[in-house]
């Protein structure tokens, strides 16, 4: 049910709040890692390959869409917090128009698309029919990611992490069997572990519409929600497309770099391919504490009380850089065994590169917890020009490691394009969050 963040212990409330979004975040992954443990070792390591290799791509496209759904849900979050009930809802009924359009905007122009994408990127000749099927479904079913994202988002906005991960747990539990089903038994390949992804999240959404119909009375819209106006579209594409941006400036940069990955072979790309997925869950924790000190300052700063913002944000710092160290040191000496679980621990030399992969970028795990923090505390601020030229910064930098660095030092300098990207985006993102700071602080003292 609903919670208020204005009132109580700024780190309980976070830490409590950021529990379920932890577990829900484990579960989320829980659909492609599915696919690439289940593909790597069941079709192949070029199988798992392909899957990898469309990475960047699905990062570009549907990291728009969950971008896009954060900004939607601060709004949310800013209503509630100022307890305007009445705006809340229009809000979420205006987030649907908009989040529908983006969606289908997007699948348009990406779905018929593929098979070209895939060939710019170089994908080698023996993963490219894979990894092209692989695509196409996902970004098929990207209104369906659309949209759970932001029913999640705007559950959280009212102080609900909880149930969007008891969704999750049913629709991942579901997607697991699918994927057995289509595989083993269809021999659908690739093409069942991205159906079975896609058919799992559908489930997470019906269940979330069902959901805030019997058991979110603030969130339960009439017809008088959607009389929506000019003012309220404008309000709500201004959260949202500079957040989706956001996330697919920064997939750009991924993009180049799997261009120059695929060069090394199908041995490098499958290495990196679960090396990412271990990383994934690795930083969850550190991703789950930027949603919610997201949420807690978008409530508070709805409800004008930017003190509490600042303290919220400088505990959720403290212990973002604990769990940063302990993840760090965690993929640093377990990475080798741990990507051994995507090839059925028989290929050393993919083992290899995931080894090295995730100890570049485990030391530096710290720098990517205060991006984090400070990406999801600007947009609770209101302030998505923070995270956009956060997101400019973290292009160059991995762009400079991919086209630069690897030309120089070989695969050491594709593992450096992570923690590059997360010091230039955090650099800028620190600066304009004090400064706002600043500013805030001193109306809020002058009241």
């Amino acid at each position: 049910m609903t919670q208020d963040l204005t009132k109580g212990n700024p780190v309980k409330l976070i830490m409590l709040f950021s529990i379920p979004l932890i577990l829900g975040s484990v579960f989320q992954q829980m659909y492609t890692l599915a696919d690439a443990i289940i593909v790597g070792n069941i079709i192949g390591v070029n199988a798992l390959a392909a899957v990898g290799s469309t990475g960047s791509i699905t990062f570009l496209i549907l990291g728009f869409t969950i971008g896009a759904c954060n900004g939607l849900g601060m709004i949310a979050a800013q209503k509630f917090g100022a307890g305007d009930e009445r705006g809340l809802r229009r809000s979420l009924a205006t987030s649907y128009v908009v989040a529908t359009v983006i969606a289908l905007v997007l699948t348009v122009i990406s779905a018929p698309l593929a098979r070209h994408i895939m060939t710019l990127l170089r994908t080698p000749p023996e993963i490219i029919d894979d990894a092209t099927i692989y695509i196409f479904i996902l970004l098929m079913g990207n209104l369906i990611f659309m949209i759970f994202n932001l029913q999640a988002s705007v559950i959280r906005a009212v102080g609900d992490s909880k149930t969007p991960l008891y969704f999750l747990i049913i629709a991942v539990t579901f997607n697991i069997a699918l994927v057995f089903l289509f595989i083993l038994v269809f021999n659908w390949g690739v093409a069942g572990a991205a159906i079975a992804t896609v058919i799992g999240q559908l489930t997470s959404v019906i269940m979330c519409f069902v959901y805030i119909r019997k058991k979110f009375p603030i969130l339960r819209l009439s017809r008088e929600d959607w009389q929506i106006t000019g003012r309220d579209l404008k309000d709500h594409f201004r959260m949202a497309i500079p957040m989706g941006f956001s996330l697919s400036i920064i997939a750009v940069g991924a993009i180049v770099v799997q261009y120059v990955l695929n060069d090394m072979g199908p041995l490098a790309v499958a290495g990196v391919t679960a090396a990412i997925r271990i990383e994934q869950l690795a930083v969850m924790p550190l991703a789950s504490f930027g949603v919610a000190i997201g949420t807690f300052v978008a409530q508070n700063y709805g409800a004008g009380r930017i003190d509490r913002v600042k303290e919220g944000v400088r505990r959720c710092l403290a212990v973002t850089v604990l769990f940063s160290i302990v993840m760090g040191i965690a993929v640093f000496f377990g990475g080798y065994t741990m990507s051994g679980f995507f090839t059925g621990g028989g290929d050393p030399e993919v083992q290899r590169y995931a080894q090295i992969f995730l100890r570049v970028n485990g030391t530096m795990y710290i720098s990517l917890g205060l991006l984090f923090v400070y990406r999801f505390s600007l947009q609770g601020l209101g302030k998505p020009i923070g995270p956009t030229i956060g997101s400019i910064a973290e292009l160059v930098m991995r762009i400079f490691a991919a086209l630069v660095l690897a030309r120089m030092l070989g695969f050491i300098g594709i593992c450096l394009a992570g923690p590059l990207a997360w010091i230039g985006a955090a650099v800028p993102m620190i600066i304009l969050y004090y400064v706002t700071m600043k500013k805030h602080m001193r109306s809020f003292k002058a009241r």
